[in-house]
């Protein structure tokens, strides 16, 4: 993770050990594994928010290159399968073309 070696690492805890002394050292070595543990958790659930972010991004982009399915017939239907009839009730989805 740090790219450090045997002698590095024996040479830091040796530091470690004379500036903190034996009794404060388990101490603060608890204290950083737990901020550790927490860092860790933070960043798996961030990292598993921007891969379900990835996943709808990709999948919105595959359905919009999907072609629109083939309508047979010889004008727009509506979702129920008929015409859209002139004085219908306007759509949820914006005002009605249809004049009176």
């Amino acid at each position: 993770m740090f790219n450090i070696g045997m002698t590095e690492l024996v040479v830091i805890l040796a530091v470690a050990l004379i500036v903190l002394g034996p009794n404060r050292l388990p101490e603060v070595a608890r204290m950083l594994g737990k901020a550790l543990a927490e860092f860790r958790k933070a960043t798996s659930g961030f990292t598993q928010e921007l891969d379900n972010a990835r996943a709808m991004l990709e999948e919105e982009a595959r359905r919009a290159a999907e072609p629109p399915p083939a309508t047979g017939g010889d004008g727009p239907k509506s979702a129920a399968g008929t015409a859209p009839r002139a004085n219908s009730a306007p759509s949820p989805d914006g005002p009605s073309t249809a004049t009176s």
